[in-house]
């Protein structure tokens, strides 16, 4: 049982700290998409959702040609004593990026359901574009990045294809539930695979339906 809440809090924690982590980026990037017609849109808006459809594993082989020693990304981090791939943090890293486009997409619903008049009033009063944005366009838009924050937690549960690559599959260092599952199934231990299988479907559906309820009141509040 010890080991099974290990692997719960573990998880759970790595996909809250992933989702904390692509926040506030994510709601700029919302924003930005949200008001932004420019040439380039669709390219960009493209490019943020390839995470969505591309196979984990080719994310996770990006991020390992990264963030390895020999590596863009990987070199500058060795030369400030940073190690990423196959730790904790790669697991954070990776769940970050899977989960990254929901949370955006969600937002920028958000935003764009929120009447640019209202945010214009504001800016006639004296209020400062950034003031504007957190005393009229957040607040009101507030469901929309609650969604997609619920929904990158949700994915970041479950993510499983790119933290294998990037971060292995380590007990007790990288390994999250469904990491553990599928180590069990190739082990034989097909009983302890269903239990911790388990776990992670209580997790998704609690993570799911908190979704499903912001997003009902979120319809109400549309067509009142």
């Amino acid at each position: 049982m010890d080991g099974t809440a290990g692997l719960v809090l573990f998880t759970v924690a790595v996909a809250a700290v992933a989702t904390l982590l692509i926040l506030p980026p994510g709601v700029a990037v919302a924003y930005a998409l949200a008001r932004w017609d420019g040439p380039g849109k669709g390219v960009v808006e493209t490019l943020l959702a390839l995470p969505m459809v591309l196979p984990p594993t080719a994310v996770g082989l990006v991020l390992l040609e990264l963030l390895a020693r020999n590596g863009p990304v990987g070199r500058v981090l060795d030369a400030w004593g940073v190690e990423v791939v196959f730790t904790p943090k790669a697991v954070v890293l990776a769940s970050a990026v899977m989960a990254f486009p929901l949370l955006v997409r969600s937002a920028r619903s958000g935003f764009e359901e929120v009447d640019p008049r209202l945010v214009a009033v504001a800016r006639t009063l004296g209020d400062s574009r950034a003031r504007a944005f957190f005393r009229v366009t957040l607040p009101l838009a507030w469901r929309g990045v609650l969604v997609g924050a619920l929904l990158a937690f949700s994915r970041a549960l479950g993510e499983f294809g790119a933290t294998v690559l990037v971060a292995g599959n380590i007990p007790g260092r990288t390994q999250t539930l469904s990491l553990a599952i599928f180590q069990r199934t190739q082990l034989g231990e097909d009983s302890e695979a269903l239990k911790l299988a388990g776990v992670a479907t209580l997790l998704a559906f609690v993570a799911v339906y908190a979704t499903e309820v912001v997003t009902r009141r979120r319809g109400r509040r549309s067509r009142a």
